[in-house]
């Protein structure tokens, strides 16, 4: 009887650590739903794409720093890193 009360006390003690860092990722940018703007967003905000990684975002921000703001969301096809699968998966979130 002890040892079941001992099972279910670390069982509680590892959810309760465990809980505030699922709640932040499912709080996360990425799963808001929230429009990300191409012509303003930084490289921390592009992560929270769909399949956007560090590399990605970076590229999206030096195009944009090179070429200057876009103009058509479909621009951002122009991006090494971004082909047509990746930009089905994320077209939605994005605005100018």
């Amino acid at each position: 009887m002890k040892m079941r009360r001992v099972s279910w006390a670390i069982v509680l003690g590892i959810a309760l650590i465990l809980a505030p860092a699922v709640a932040l990722a499912q709080k996360g940018a990425g799963s808001t739903g929230e429009k990300i703007n191409l012509n303003t967003a930084t490289v921390e905000q592009l992560q929270a794409l769909p399949g956007v990684g560090p590399a990605t975002a970076k590229s999206i921000v030096e195009y944009r720093n090179k070429i200057g703001k876009f103009n058509k969301i479909e621009e951002v096809l122009n991006v090494k890193g971004i082909g047509e699968k990746k930009f089905q998966r994320i077209k939605d979130r994005l605005t100018l």
